[in-house]
Protein backbone atom coordinates (compact mmCIF):
# COMPACT_ATOMS: atom_id res chain seq x y z
CA UNK A 1 0.00 0.00 0.00
CA UNK A 2 2.69 2.61 0.87
CA UNK A 3 4.38 2.08 -2.53
CA UNK A 4 1.07 2.66 -4.28
CA UNK A 5 0.43 5.82 -2.29
CA UNK A 6 3.96 7.09 -2.98
CA UNK A 7 3.25 6.64 -6.68
CA UNK A 8 -0.02 8.54 -6.20
CA UNK A 9 1.88 11.44 -4.61
CA UNK A 10 4.34 11.47 -7.48
CA UNK A 11 1.44 11.46 -9.95
CA UNK A 12 -0.17 14.35 -8.08
CA UNK A 13 3.06 16.38 -8.25
CA UNK A 14 3.48 15.70 -11.96
CA UNK A 15 -0.12 16.68 -12.72
CA UNK A 16 0.14 19.83 -10.66
CA UNK A 17 3.38 20.94 -12.31
CA UNK A 18 1.92 20.24 -15.74
CA UNK A 19 -1.31 22.17 -15.16
CA UNK A 20 -0.05 24.87 -12.75
CA UNK A 21 3.66 25.37 -13.45
CA UNK A 22 5.08 27.99 -11.07
CA UNK A 23 7.01 30.90 -12.55
CA UNK A 24 10.71 30.48 -11.82
CA UNK A 25 11.25 33.94 -10.36
CA UNK A 26 8.25 33.63 -8.06
CA UNK A 27 9.27 30.14 -6.93
CA UNK A 28 12.76 31.39 -6.07
CA UNK A 29 11.07 33.94 -3.81
CA UNK A 30 9.04 31.19 -2.17
CA UNK A 31 12.13 29.06 -1.56
CA UNK A 32 14.06 31.93 -0.03
CA UNK A 33 11.17 32.70 2.31
CA UNK A 34 10.25 29.15 3.27
CA UNK A 35 13.46 27.14 2.95
CA UNK A 36 16.49 29.43 2.86
CA UNK A 37 15.77 32.02 5.58
CA UNK A 38 15.80 29.30 8.28
CA UNK A 39 19.28 28.31 7.05
CA UNK A 40 20.87 31.74 7.24
CA UNK A 41 19.26 33.40 4.21
CA UNK A 42 22.11 32.62 1.82
CA UNK A 43 22.89 29.83 -0.62
CA UNK A 44 25.19 29.00 -3.48
CA UNK A 45 23.79 29.07 -6.97
CA UNK A 46 24.55 25.35 -7.38
CA UNK A 47 22.31 24.53 -4.42
CA UNK A 48 19.50 26.65 -5.82
CA UNK A 49 19.80 24.90 -9.17
CA UNK A 50 19.47 21.53 -7.44
CA UNK A 51 16.48 22.69 -5.38
CA UNK A 52 14.63 23.94 -8.45
CA UNK A 53 15.44 20.98 -10.71
CA UNK A 54 12.48 18.83 -9.47
CA UNK A 55 10.14 21.56 -10.71
CA UNK A 56 11.48 21.34 -14.26
CA UNK A 57 13.29 24.69 -14.04
CA UNK A 58 16.51 24.75 -16.08
CA UNK A 59 19.92 26.01 -14.95
CA UNK A 60 19.65 28.92 -17.38
CA UNK A 61 16.24 29.98 -16.06
CA UNK A 62 17.52 29.82 -12.48
CA UNK A 63 20.43 32.11 -13.37
CA UNK A 64 18.12 34.54 -15.15
CA UNK A 65 15.70 34.58 -12.22
CA UNK A 66 18.28 35.36 -9.53
CA UNK A 67 19.87 38.00 -11.75
CA UNK A 68 16.51 39.76 -12.11
CA UNK A 69 15.76 39.46 -8.39
CA UNK A 70 19.12 41.06 -7.68
CA UNK A 71 18.32 43.85 -10.12
CA UNK A 72 14.96 44.36 -8.38
CA UNK A 73 16.65 44.76 -5.00
CA UNK A 74 15.63 41.46 -3.39
CA UNK A 75 18.93 39.58 -3.54
CA UNK A 76 22.61 40.40 -3.35
CA UNK A 77 25.03 38.28 -5.38
CA UNK A 78 28.73 37.72 -4.78
CA UNK A 79 31.21 35.70 -6.78
CA UNK A 80 33.90 33.58 -5.17
CA UNK A 81 36.08 32.12 -7.89
CA UNK A 82 33.78 30.40 -10.34
CA UNK A 83 30.88 30.18 -7.91
CA UNK A 84 28.17 32.66 -6.92
CA UNK A 85 26.37 33.00 -3.62
CA UNK A 86 23.10 34.87 -3.12
CA UNK A 87 21.71 36.43 0.05
CA UNK A 88 18.59 38.36 0.95
CA UNK A 89 19.22 42.08 1.15
CA UNK A 90 18.51 43.69 4.51
CA UNK A 91 15.47 45.58 3.24
CA UNK A 92 14.15 42.40 1.60
CA UNK A 93 14.71 40.42 4.80
CA UNK A 94 12.31 42.70 6.68
CA UNK A 95 9.66 42.36 3.98
CA UNK A 96 10.11 38.57 3.87
CA UNK A 97 9.71 38.34 7.63
CA UNK A 98 6.43 40.25 7.47
CA UNK A 99 5.13 38.37 4.42
CA UNK A 100 5.86 34.92 5.78
CA UNK A 101 4.46 35.74 9.18
CA UNK A 102 1.17 35.92 7.28
CA UNK A 103 1.76 32.48 5.73
CA UNK A 104 2.43 30.66 9.00
CA UNK A 105 -0.18 32.41 11.17
CA UNK A 106 -3.98 32.12 11.10
CA UNK A 107 -5.61 34.64 8.77
CA UNK A 108 -8.67 34.85 11.03
CA UNK A 109 -8.29 36.63 14.36
CA UNK A 110 -10.38 37.46 17.41
CA UNK A 111 -11.96 40.91 17.34
CA UNK A 112 -11.65 43.42 20.20
CA UNK A 113 -14.75 45.22 18.86
CA UNK A 114 -13.15 48.43 17.62
CA UNK A 115 -11.62 49.67 14.37
CA UNK A 116 -8.24 51.28 13.76
CA UNK A 117 -8.06 54.31 11.48
CA UNK A 118 -5.01 55.93 9.93
CA UNK A 119 -5.38 59.51 8.71
CA UNK A 120 -2.69 60.41 6.17
CA UNK A 121 -3.75 63.95 5.42
CA UNK A 122 -2.58 66.03 2.48
CA UNK A 123 -1.28 68.70 4.84
CA UNK A 124 1.32 66.47 6.46
CA UNK A 125 2.49 64.06 3.72
CA UNK A 126 3.79 64.68 0.23
CA UNK A 127 1.97 62.81 -2.59
CA UNK A 128 4.72 60.22 -3.17
CA UNK A 129 5.01 59.24 0.48
CA UNK A 130 1.23 59.07 0.84
CA UNK A 131 1.00 56.83 -2.26
CA UNK A 132 3.70 54.45 -0.97
CA UNK A 133 2.11 54.38 2.48
CA UNK A 134 -1.24 53.57 0.91
CA UNK A 135 0.30 50.54 -0.85
CA UNK A 136 1.86 49.30 2.38
CA UNK A 137 -1.38 49.71 4.33
CA UNK A 138 -3.33 47.98 1.56
CA UNK A 139 -0.91 45.05 1.71
CA UNK A 140 -1.58 44.80 5.45
CA UNK A 141 -5.34 44.63 4.87
CA UNK A 142 -6.37 48.24 5.39
CA UNK A 143 -9.13 49.56 3.18
CA UNK A 144 -9.41 53.19 2.05
CA UNK A 145 -12.48 55.06 3.29
CA UNK A 146 -11.15 58.03 1.32
CA UNK A 147 -7.85 58.90 -0.38
CA UNK A 148 -6.38 59.86 3.01
CA UNK A 149 -8.23 57.66 5.55
CA UNK A 150 -7.55 53.93 5.98
CA UNK A 151 -9.40 51.48 8.20
CA UNK A 152 -8.93 47.95 9.57
CA UNK A 153 -10.87 46.18 12.34
CA UNK A 154 -7.89 44.37 13.87
CA UNK A 155 -4.47 45.19 12.39
CA UNK A 156 -1.16 43.92 13.68
CA UNK A 157 -0.11 47.02 15.61
CA UNK A 158 3.53 45.97 15.68
CA UNK A 159 3.61 45.84 11.88
CA UNK A 160 1.66 49.10 11.60
CA UNK A 161 4.20 50.78 13.87
CA UNK A 162 7.04 49.33 11.79
CA UNK A 163 5.49 50.67 8.56
CA UNK A 164 5.07 54.17 9.96
CA UNK A 165 8.63 54.14 11.30
CA UNK A 166 10.09 52.89 8.02
CA UNK A 167 8.62 55.93 6.24
CA UNK A 168 9.44 58.28 9.10
CA UNK A 169 5.82 59.43 9.36
CA UNK A 170 4.94 58.50 12.94
CA UNK A 171 4.37 62.17 13.80
CA UNK A 172 2.79 63.03 10.44
CA UNK A 173 -0.26 60.74 10.56
CA UNK A 174 -3.14 60.34 12.99
CA UNK A 175 -3.89 56.85 14.31
CA UNK A 176 -7.05 56.33 16.30
CA UNK A 177 -9.72 53.76 17.07
CA UNK A 178 -13.50 53.87 16.72
CA UNK A 179 -16.39 51.69 17.80
CA UNK A 180 -20.14 51.55 17.23
CA UNK A 181 -22.07 54.44 18.80
CA UNK A 182 -24.86 52.48 20.50
CA UNK A 183 -26.90 55.59 21.36
CA UNK A 184 -27.75 56.10 17.69
CA UNK A 185 -29.81 54.05 15.26
CA UNK A 186 -27.48 53.35 12.36
CA UNK A 187 -26.05 50.56 10.24
CA UNK A 188 -23.67 48.32 12.18
CA UNK A 189 -19.98 48.89 11.53
CA UNK A 190 -19.65 45.23 10.57
CA UNK A 191 -21.44 46.03 7.30
CA UNK A 192 -18.36 47.99 6.23
CA UNK A 193 -16.74 44.65 5.49
CA UNK A 194 -18.90 43.87 2.49
CA UNK A 195 -18.43 47.36 1.06
CA UNK A 196 -14.69 47.79 1.46
CA UNK A 197 -13.16 44.33 1.10
CA UNK A 198 -13.56 42.01 -1.92
CA UNK A 199 -14.21 38.87 0.09
CA UNK A 200 -15.85 36.94 -2.76
CA UNK A 201 -12.68 37.03 -4.84
CA UNK A 202 -10.51 36.17 -1.83
CA UNK A 203 -12.80 33.27 -0.94
CA UNK A 204 -12.59 31.92 -4.49
CA UNK A 205 -8.79 31.95 -4.30
CA UNK A 206 -8.96 29.90 -1.12
CA UNK A 207 -11.43 27.44 -2.66
CA UNK A 208 -9.05 26.91 -5.60
CA UNK A 209 -6.23 26.19 -3.17
CA UNK A 210 -8.39 23.72 -1.25
CA UNK A 211 -9.40 21.94 -4.45
CA UNK A 212 -5.75 21.51 -5.45
CA UNK A 213 -4.47 20.15 -2.13
CA UNK A 214 -7.41 18.51 -0.35
CA UNK A 215 -6.46 14.96 -1.35
CA UNK A 216 -2.91 15.17 0.01
CA UNK A 217 -3.37 14.60 3.77
CA UNK A 218 -4.83 11.13 3.22
CA UNK A 219 -2.20 10.18 0.61
CA UNK A 220 0.66 11.38 2.82
CA UNK A 221 -0.69 9.52 5.84
CA UNK A 222 -1.07 6.30 3.88
CA UNK A 223 2.41 6.71 2.40
CA UNK A 224 3.91 6.75 5.90
CA UNK A 225 7.66 6.24 6.12
CA UNK A 226 7.88 5.71 2.37
CA UNK A 227 7.55 9.47 1.82
CA UNK A 228 10.80 10.50 0.16
CA UNK A 229 12.64 13.74 1.02
CA UNK A 230 12.34 14.94 -2.59
CA UNK A 231 8.57 14.41 -2.83
CA UNK A 232 8.12 15.98 0.61
CA UNK A 233 10.13 19.00 -0.53
CA UNK A 234 8.15 19.35 -3.76
CA UNK A 235 4.83 19.15 -1.90
CA UNK A 236 5.88 21.58 0.84
CA UNK A 237 7.25 24.10 -1.67
CA UNK A 238 4.18 23.99 -3.93
CA UNK A 239 1.96 24.16 -0.85
CA UNK A 240 3.55 27.35 0.47
CA UNK A 241 3.85 28.84 -3.00
CA UNK A 242 0.15 28.40 -3.77
CA UNK A 243 -1.05 29.30 -0.28
CA UNK A 244 1.01 32.49 -0.40
CA UNK A 245 -0.74 33.39 -3.66
CA UNK A 246 -4.17 32.58 -2.23
CA UNK A 247 -3.78 34.84 0.80
CA UNK A 248 -2.04 37.64 -1.09
CA UNK A 249 -5.01 40.01 -0.79
CA UNK A 250 -6.57 38.60 2.39
CA UNK A 251 -7.04 41.53 4.82
CA UNK A 252 -6.93 39.15 7.82
CA UNK A 253 -10.26 40.28 9.23
CA UNK A 254 -11.60 39.04 12.57
CA UNK A 255 -13.50 35.77 12.36
CA UNK A 256 -16.61 37.53 13.77
CA UNK A 257 -16.78 39.76 10.67
CA UNK A 258 -16.25 37.02 8.09
CA UNK A 259 -18.95 34.95 6.35
CA UNK A 260 -19.97 31.69 8.00
CA UNK A 261 -17.80 28.77 6.90
CA UNK A 262 -15.02 31.13 5.79
CA UNK A 263 -12.83 29.30 3.25
CA UNK A 264 -9.69 31.05 4.52
CA UNK A 265 -9.95 29.16 7.81
CA UNK A 266 -10.28 25.82 6.00
CA UNK A 267 -7.36 26.68 3.70
CA UNK A 268 -5.08 27.65 6.59
CA UNK A 269 -5.83 24.46 8.50
CA UNK A 270 -5.25 22.35 5.37
CA UNK A 271 -1.94 24.11 4.73
CA UNK A 272 -0.91 23.65 8.36
CA UNK A 273 -1.68 19.93 8.35
CA UNK A 274 0.16 19.20 5.08
CA UNK A 275 3.15 21.28 6.15
CA UNK A 276 3.35 19.44 9.47
CA UNK A 277 3.30 16.10 7.62
CA UNK A 278 6.08 17.00 5.16
CA UNK A 279 8.48 19.48 6.74
CA UNK A 280 10.88 17.00 8.37
CA UNK A 281 11.57 14.99 5.22
CA UNK A 282 11.66 18.20 3.17
CA UNK A 283 14.34 19.59 5.51
CA UNK A 284 16.45 16.52 4.75
CA UNK A 285 16.32 17.34 1.06
CA UNK A 286 17.09 21.02 1.64
CA UNK A 287 20.09 20.26 3.87
CA UNK A 288 21.47 17.78 1.36
CA UNK A 289 21.30 20.43 -1.38
CA UNK A 290 22.98 23.04 0.81
CA UNK A 291 25.73 20.69 1.98
CA UNK A 292 26.67 19.82 -1.59
CA UNK A 293 28.00 23.36 -2.02
CA UNK A 294 28.82 24.29 1.58
CA UNK A 295 30.09 21.86 4.20
CA UNK A 296 29.30 24.49 6.86
CA UNK A 297 25.68 25.05 5.81
CA UNK A 298 23.64 26.31 8.75
CA UNK A 299 21.18 23.90 10.38
CA UNK A 300 17.52 24.80 10.72
CA UNK A 301 17.09 27.90 12.91
CA UNK A 302 14.97 27.81 16.05
CA UNK A 303 12.40 30.27 14.67
CA UNK A 304 11.46 27.75 11.99
CA UNK A 305 9.75 25.56 14.61
CA UNK A 306 7.36 28.34 15.64
CA UNK A 307 5.54 28.09 12.31
CA UNK A 308 1.85 27.14 12.32
CA UNK A 309 1.63 27.40 16.08
CA UNK A 310 4.61 25.11 16.75
CA UNK A 311 6.28 22.23 14.89
CA UNK A 312 7.90 19.29 16.72
CA UNK A 313 11.68 19.21 16.36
Amino acid sequence: MPTTELSALQDWAERFLETNPPRAKSLVMTLFGDAIRPHGGALWLGSLIRLLAPFGISDRLVRTSVFRLAEDGWLSGRREGRRSIYTLRESAERRFARAYKRVYSPTYLAWPGHWTLVFATTGTLNPQTRSELRKELNWEGFSALSPTVFVHPNPDNEILREILQSYGVQRDVFVSTMEQAHDFSSRPLSELVGEYWALDEISQNYHTFIDHFSELPKLIQQCGSMLSPEIAFIIRSLLVHEYRRALLHDPRLPIELLPAGWAGKTAYELCRDIYAATYKRAEEYIMAALLEEDADAQPTADFFYARFGGLPR
